[in-house]
């Protein structure tokens, strides 16, 4: 063979090369797009399947309105455990004028020496309007104890008295209801390294929930104190599995929808609730108790 020849074998073996390489390359990116669409799809067909419910979710606030009833809605859990996503499908398509999105930040000087209540009780909806809460005075069970920002007697005193406040304010007519969103620490885990990766989320990401992960059996031990003074048959907790953020979601909606006595449109949906995503706060400290009896400490 002489020097031109093999000269152009070998450029020939490069390009067959390159073409595979080129075709692969086309191939990996049609595969991304594929599921990409796949992805786009599934999340297509989560969101029109909560249509139903938000179309309910805007009749019982019509109830609301009509009977000027009062409504509060707690969202409690972990960090990164799907509450703001669900805040924001059930309030999605609800008329603005009657309701209110509440987060609080860190209590001011003045807020300090006040009664604990009292910055949430300014709060409360006037007749015929729903208040949700994207975390409540429910910190002072969770949060606070855990990272020390309240005392031990402050901690004693809220678990006193927190019953008794929430009883007093149903008893006059104001519905109330406790959602605890229950996350697995691997999924808690996915969902932080997400929001570090994301410059559409990094945002969330504070330096309370970099230390979640290190306080994980802190925080399960103060949830079990908080389920067993505050689970109470007047202001029960509904416990939401949320790693599947989609289930968590539809089940939310159908816990609020069945807590308001209204005149449903769609007598065809289902509004039972899965029993493996939500909980009675009851039932979740059986498996909490059984969890510690059989491996010597809490696991969810």
């Amino acid at each position: 063979m002489t020097e031109e020849q093999a000269l152009e074998e070998t450029e020939t073996v490069e390009d067959s090369l390159n073409q595979e390489s080129d075709n692969q390359v086309n191939q990996d990116e049609d595969l991304a797009r594929k599921k990409e669409r796949k992805k786009a799809y599934r999340k297509y067909l989560q969101e029109e399947e909560l249509k139903p419910f938000q179309a309910e979710l805007i009749r019982m606030q019509q109830h609301l309105e009509e009977t000027k009833k009062r409504m509060i809605i707690l969202f409690e859990g972990r960090d990164a455990a799907g509450k703001g996503g669900t805040i924001r499908r059930v309030t999605r398509y609800m008329n603005e004028k009657h309701y209110r999105i509440v987060a609080l930040g860190k209590p001011t000087e003045n807020e300090k020496t006040q009664w604990f209540f009292q910055k949430y009780v300014r709060q409360f909806p006037r007749g015929g309007e729903v208040v949700l809460f994207d975390r409540s005075w429910y910190n002072r069970a969770m949060v606070e104890p855990v990272f020390g920002f309240c005392t031990d007697e402050e901690y004693k005193n809220f678990i006193r008295g927190v019953t008794g406040f929430e009883k007093d304010f149903i008893r006059q007519g104001t519905i109330l209801v406790k959602l605890y969103f229950s996350v697995t620490k691997e999924e808690q885990a996915r969902r932080f390294d997400r929001r570090k990766n994301d410059p559409l989320r990094q945002w969330k990401l504070s330096e309370v929930d970099v230390q979640a992960q290190e306080r994980w059996d802190d925080f399960t031990n103060v949830k079990y104190q908080m389920l067993k003074k505050t689970h109470t048959t007047h202001a029960p907790w509904k416990i939401i599995r949320s790693n599947n953020k989609h289930e968590a979601r539809l089940n939310a909606m159908k816990v609020i929808l069945n807590s308001v006595p209204y005149e449903r449109g769609n007598a065809d949906l289902d509004y039972v609730p899965d029993p493996e995503i939500v909980i009675s706060g009851s039932r979740e400290l059986e498996m909490m108790e059984a969890q510690r009896l059989r491996s010597g400490k809490f696991q969810a």
